[in-house]
């Protein structure tokens, strides 16, 4: 049968709650080009809604897509589909993923992983063998399947208009789908095929999701395996339980393991374990025996686990954040949504009723997520934009997004892209982006390979891209001083132990027969990457030699990236440029306790290493991996680097500059650097430095000690108070005298003063105040004089100083004798700011303080001439003080003068 045929009728399938929903949904599709589907779980829109769809005429001889999220659910789901139909997959029913191509000339559904739909748009944005695309699992928005939507859209709205989108979910928020897929049909059905008993067995070590220390860790998952023990000695059937992560399963495992019941058998399902081990954990128990499947959220999704209908849920998921500020991506452990925790509780009634122990209180729900958060809005999104651009989007913001990408995680992912070579500085994709987006690996692994094969790495290249897409194969939670079986600290970060621990035939060295199967998928994965790196430089006329190792002379290529261990920098360094880093000295323990190395990273973040690793000797370091849990970072991975290849890689990228700075003593020094971003390749010291250079550091320094470091006197002090009052008064007429705006214009008043300096105590108060001084243009200094001047002639002939800048303002001291005679307060400032008279005993002492001399005569004089007369009585003290003689002397000496 070719696909231009009729396809046969459907043979009987096993019922399922959505069949009452086929013919309103294949009506929907018939006169729409898109569909939401809301199906709860266990309805069967997985497996039943692309087998409907074979039948329907818009098809014409072109496929079906169905996008799954996850590897173990995409193979079980094609299986699944291929046995309804009587068939093997490859047939009707074929499946497409990374390393794996079953499809054939009758193939009329694929399913496929959500990088298989990426590279389909990209090679064929019409998709002109598809009819429909189906996204199942939608709630989960992965960041693929999100950029899957969009890209889709955009091709119905442009090249496509009969293209078919349906979105599937059991959880979703259906509204805003429909809309975003311009308000088409949406569609729901119940699914939960038989009731679920829902428990709450909270642990009192975890509160709120988080686990208080490793301790409480532990003591979780022992509850847990306690609770399964219980529901199976009480409960038939098989049971799923789900936990964070893999280090978590095998800690309940290893509790369990002694501890089940003879015809109980135990599975774990994660996605790092062989395929094998994944189909295993999801068939049926053989006849007489049940099964315990520990997995993570794996499982929640698009699988039937036949016989299971118990589920313990710890409640927890292991989740990737990206932090723009530091560029890093971490792993936390959240609580799962209202939404996730359905899903898992709907696992237990998939094919009879049941029963789920949920491991926290019912309270807590109140403060769960009711949906998932979008993996968009927390993701590193370096691959996103290198997709988007090699799509032709120069604005990733306007495409039809549910959540649109944050902008400092774009930004943080432009300047990643821009670092590789892959844009430009304006932001448009090189040919090397372009050529980097063809290939199905990650941007950083792209440039990596492609650098590699023109350099004479690449079977190097190849087989660190493998390593590197894995996680780290030889981690785990060891003390550091406990020997792996390889000879070597565990915690070790060199890349080289790894490369040694990929390219050694087995016999060469014992390893666990988890360690063995990940150390195949790697060598595959090696081996996959080298047949496409040869086809695309071929493809490219490359004159590169790229060896086209086949599997049955495989040594070949591991052996060759042996021999080229010394490239592994610099290999390392292409793909992940701003964390090369350099050795600073000195050493600290760091939060293990540990002495520490700290590196200082292009990118100007520390990060630091223990003194007993291997690479911690090395002045250099290409970091891969740097975990963002530490407040300084912690290097996982890496490889040394010389300053050789420092150069060959970043010559050109470094920058030259003459620094100079003032020390801690207020000397100023000059130093030729050269840097790569914020590593100091070179220190050279300089004689005197530039009169420009000394004006900038000096003005750097005052800012960052503030005004108080310059040489202020009392007369430049008051200087500034008066400018200070007049411009309070007349603002556009003199100039701000405030700390703000002589820091702000230091370089302008103050630096031609300071050329010659080569320190700050060379500045003199003298030359300060003619910078001061400076600030007032033509006849500026004249005319402060005059209407804020520094002191005022008394009645008495005597020049008493006005003192600025104090709360009161203007004040002027005076002995009392002095202002006889005087009716009104003086003013300056032409009049319009009245002195504060501090009007003194002959002694000095204060008497009284007015701004009104006129009230003072007159209501306040009397009881002080009252009072001092007799305690001076050698002074004048008048009964009419307005027509005394103004003066500072005695009565004798008065007299004695001839004035009266």
């Amino acid at each position: 049968m070719n696909k231009n045929s009729a396809m046969p009728a459907l043979p009987p399938l096993p019922p399922c709650p959505l069949d009452q929903e086929r013919q309103h949904l294949l009506a929907a599709l018939e006169q729409n080009c898109g569909l939401v589907l809301s199906a709860s779980p266990g309805a069967g829109k997985s497996s039943r809604v692309p087998l409907w769809l074979l039948a329907a005429p818009w098809l014409r001889g072109r496929n079906v897509l169905l996008l799954e999220p996850r590897r173990v659910a995409a193979r079980a789901l094609a299986r699944y589909m291929a046995a309804l139909l009587g068939e093997n997959v490859g047939h009707t029913v074929g499946l497409r993923m990374r390393d794996e191509n079953r499809t054939g000339p009758h193939t009329r559904i694929e399913v496929v992983t959500e990088g298989v739909l990426t590279r389909m748009l990209q090679e064929q944005p019409d998709l002109p063998a598809t009819a429909c695309v189906i996204f199942d699992e939608f709630h989960e928005r992965s960041l693929a399947a999100d950029m899957g939507l969009a890209l889709c859209l955009e091709s119905r709205a442009v090249l496509r208009p009969d293209l078919r989108l349906v979105v599937m979910s059991a959880t979703l928020d259906v509204q805003a789908v429909s809309d975003l897929m311009g308000q088409c049909p949406a569609i729901h059905s119940p699914g939960r095929c038989h009731p679920v008993d829902l428990h709450y067995l909270p642990h009192t070590l975890q509160t709120g999701g988080k686990i208080s220390s490793a301790g409480g860790s532990f003591a979780l998952w022992q509850h847990m395996a306690g609770v399964i023990l219980t529901l199976l000695q009480k409960e038939p059937g098989s049971l799923l339980a789900f936990l964070p992560g893999a280090g978590e399963i095998r800690q309940t495992a290893s509790f369990l393991e002694e501890r089940l019941p003879p015809d109980v058998l135990l599975h774990s399902l994660h996605g790092n374990l062989p395929a094998a081990q994944q189909d295993a954990a999801i068939a049926p128990a053989p006849p007489g025996k049940r099964k315990v499947v520990l997995a993570t959220s794996i499982a929640e999704t698009s699988l039937t686990i036949e016989g299971v209908r118990m589920v313990v849920d710890a409640g927890l998921a292991r989740l990737s954040r990206f932090a723009p500020a530091s560029g890093l991506s971490r792993l936390v452990t959240e609580r799962v949504s209202l939404a996730g925790a359905d899903q898992r509780t709907g696992r237990a009634g998939r094919t009879e009723p049941g029963i789920c122990c949920r491991l926290w209180a019912k309270e807590e729900e109140k403060g769960m997520r009711p949906h998932i958060r979008p993996e968009i809005l927390d993701a590193d999104l370096t691959g996103l934009l290198l997709q988007l651009a090699a799509w032709g989007a120069s604005d990733p913001s306007a495409m039809p997004w549910l959540d649109a990408p944050p902008l400092p995680h774009l930004a943080v992912a432009r300047q990643c892209l821009e670092l590789l070579g892959a844009f430009t500085p304006a932001g448009k994709p090189t040919d090397l982006g372009l050529r980097m987006a063809a290939l199905p690996l990650e941007p950083r692994s792209a440039r990596m390979l492609l650098w590699g094969a023109q350099h004479g790495h690449g079977p190097l290249a190849c087989c660190l891209a493998a390593l590197l897409e894995e996680r780290d194969p030889l981690a785990n939670t060891q003390r550091p001083e406990k020997r792996g079986q390889w000879g070597w600290r565990q915690t070790d970060s060199d890349l080289a132990l790894r490369l040694d621990w990929l390219c050694r035939s087995p016999h060469q060295g014992a390893t666990a027969p988890a360690r063995e199967h990940a150390r195949q998928r790697v060598r595959r994965q090696s081996l996959r990457l080298t047949r496409l790196l040869a086809q695309i430089m071929k493809t490219d006329h490359d004159p590169s030699p790229i060896p086209d190792h086949k599997q049955n002379a495989a040594s070949g290529l591991f052996a060759d990236a042996l021999a080229d261990v010394s490239a592994l920098g610099l290999l390392t360094a292409v793909a992940w440029p701003e964390y090369v880093a350099m050795l600073q000295p000195g050493g600290q323990k760091g939060d293990i306790g540990a002495p520490m190395r700290t590196y200082l990273m292009r990118s100007g973040r520390a990060a630091r290493l223990l003194q007993t690793d291997s690479l911690a000797r090395s002045e250099f370091l290409a970091v891969a991996q740097v975990d963002g849990t530490l407040p300084h970072g912690r290097i996982r991975l890496a490889a040394a680097l010389s300053g050789t290849d420092m150069e060959e890689l970043f010559s050109s990228q470094a920058v030259q500059t003459d620094i100079t700075c003032v020390t801690e003593a207020g000397q100023v020094t000059a130093r030729r650097q050269r840097r790569l971003g914020a590593i100091v390749l070179e220190d050279i010291p300089l004689p005197r430095p530039e009169p420009e250079h000394i004006v900038a550091a000096l003005c750097a320094h005052v800012r960052e000690r503030g005004l108080t470091c310059l040489p202020w006197n009392v007369q430049s002090l008051q200087w500034r108070a008066r400018v200070a009052l007049l411009h309070e008064l007349e603002p556009d007429a003199w100039p701000a005298v405030s700390d703000a705006a002589l820091l702000g214009s230091l370089e302008a008043w103050l630096g031609p003063f300071m050329t010659n300096c080569t320190s700050l105590a060379a500045l003199s108060a003298e030359t300060f105040s003619a910078a001061l001084h400076s600030l007032l243009l033509g006849n500026g200094g004249r005319l402060l004089d005059r209407l804020a001047p520094t002191h005022w002639q008394a009645p008495s002939g005597a020049q008493r100083p006005i003192t600025y800048g104090e709360e009161g303002g203007p004040a002027l001291d005076v002995k009392l004798q002095e202002m006889f005679g005087c009716v009104d307060t003086p003013c300056i400032a032409g009049g319009r700011v009245p002195l504060l008279l501090r009007l003194n005993s002959p002694a000095g002492r204060p008497l009284q303080v007015t701004r009104d001399l006129a009230h003072f005569w007159r209501n306040g004089y009397p009881a002080v001439r009252g009072e001092m007369r007799g305690r001076y009585p050698r002074h004048p003290w008048p009964e009419d003080p307005l027509t005394a003689t103004a003066t500072a002397l005695t009565k004798k000496k008065l007299a004695a003068s001839g004035k009266k």
